[in-house]
């Protein structure tokens, strides 16, 4: 039976492609390949991390995100900012500026991620309390490290904590407050993320641990940035908004989620290399002591992600300042237990492996691939340069396996067959001449 194909926010632009292999080398899922001169993403093994958006010099991959003309399709629209939003803006140091903003723009409502980070704080403490729970806990919060464990740490996905993410349970939130302050269906309500990173667009899509998603789009805060500094600049006084806890806010930049969950025992780690060496090390159990891991895809978090404007450290310096003049209010203090039972907050669902990866469903025919590739891998001069169109000489046998390369591709198995016939023909020469 043919796999339903996944929806990603990142596409390739096949025109603007150049064939070069920058993305092929950074990618790190191997889910890149460089066949007749471009690129191609293999659907299957794709997080939707972003590292070959920001490595294209030619800006060949792209991140498919909701317009803002999409919240017309609903009667009422609520904008749900993440928290990185707030670090896009040099000099500011309110949040409720923000807020305001996107209410000018064309919203109806607005709705703090950063809150949903708080009632998902107290979700997530109240959870590993629990005993017997194994250690470290690794956070869902970022899409396309849950993913990345899905394709390549599958035996950790029962230390991937279930608690749904901030924008799910936002959204969860601001949907039903919505309806029953204006009286309204909740399918009259769309609620939209503005979101920092392609990841968070497919998770949307193709929710992680849900069955459906509380969210009806996501918008590109590029997209949104120069509509919304305007009126931000001209805003003279505080506008009228309650809101989240510096800790929630805190949740846009890496180990602002640990500090706020587990502060005592817990490790944050950002960029997609790192969190790779950090769960190597979590899969070898030398981290066991470890009560709670922090993982970003993105360098500093959130306020580095794929479709922000702001420089991350220079947005990451923004929220650090934010945070630093708001109220020390904890989400202990701030959000009741109430609010746990009130909202759905755990997944409906568990996280399963990635089953993209395996090379036959007859387990017979996959030994026999197996061997096959192992044979073939023995022949390769394990270079791993990528000059074939595939990352690394492993993954170049199984796509000969596959059917979607020759061992010939590989130029260095070319150059010793040139080399071989050009000296059978130079011997041959040379005996015709005797």
């Amino acid at each position: 039976m043919m796999e339903e194909r996944r929806y990603h926010s990142v596409r390739l632009d096949k025109e603007r492609c150049k064939g070069c292999t920058n993305c092929l080398n950074h990618c790190p899922t191997e889910a890149i390949r460089v066949r007749g001169g471009r690129a191609h993403i293999l659907d299957n093994l794709c997080i939707d991390c972003g590292e070959c958006i920001r490595i294209c010099e030619y800006h060949a991959k792209v991140a498919f995100t909701d317009a803002l003309s999409n919240i017309k399709a609903y009667k009422y629209s609520i904008a749900l900012p993440a928290p990185s939003l707030y670090g896009q803006f040099r000099g500011m140091t309110r949040p409720e500026f923000v807020l305001e903003a996107l209410l000018r723009i064309g919203f109806d409502d607005v709705f703090e991620v950063a809150r949903g980070a708080d009632v998902v704080t107290r979700a997530i403490r109240e959870r590993l309390r629990e005993p017997n729970l194994p250690r470290p806990m690794i956070s869902s919060a970022c899409p396309a490290v849950v993913r990345l464990i899905q394709v390549r740490f599958p035996d950790l996905l029962d230390q991937v904590i279930d608690i749904r993410q901030p924008m799910e349970v936002a959204a969860s939130i601001a949907r039903r407050e919505f309806c029953k302050k204006h009286d309204c269906q909740p399918e009259d309500v769309g609620c939209f993320f503005i979101t920092p990173c392609p990841a968070k667009m497919t998770a949307i899509r193709t929710p992680l641990g849900q069955h459906e998603s509380e969210l009806n789009g996501a918008i590109s805060m590029m997209e949104l940035y120069g509509l919304l500094l305007p009126h931000i600049q001209e805003m003279m006084s505080d506008p009228d908004f309650v809101p989240a806890t510096r800790y929630g806010v805190a949740w846009a930049t890496s180990d602002g989620e640990a500090n706020a969950v587990c502060p005592g025992n817990s490790l944050a780690v950002d960029g997609i290399p790192n969190v790779i060496r950090v769960l190597e090390e979590v899969e070898n159990e030398k981290l066991t002591d470890l009560d709670y891991l922090e993982g970003n895809a993105c360098m500093g978090g959130c306020v580095g992600g794929a479709l922000t404007f702001e420089n991350n450290y220079v947005a990451k310096n923004a929220i650090k300042k934010m945070v630093s003049q708001m109220p020390d209010v904890h989400p202990d203090q701030d959000v009741p237990i109430s609010m746990l039972n009130k909202y759905p907050t755990r997944n409906d669902m568990p996280f399963l492996p990635n089953p993209a990866v395996k090379l036959d469903d007859n387990l017979a025919e996959a030994m026999r691939k197996m061997k096959r590739m192992n044979e073939i891998l023995e022949r390769l001069p394990g270079y791993d340069c990528g000059s074939c169109g595939s990352p690394t000489c492993a993954t170049f046998a199984e796509d000969i396996v596959r059917g979607f390369a020759v061992e010939l591709d590989c130029i260095h198995l070319m150059r010793n067959k040139i080399q071989n016939m050009a000296q059978q023909m130079l011997e041959l020469a040379q005996t015709k001449r005797e």
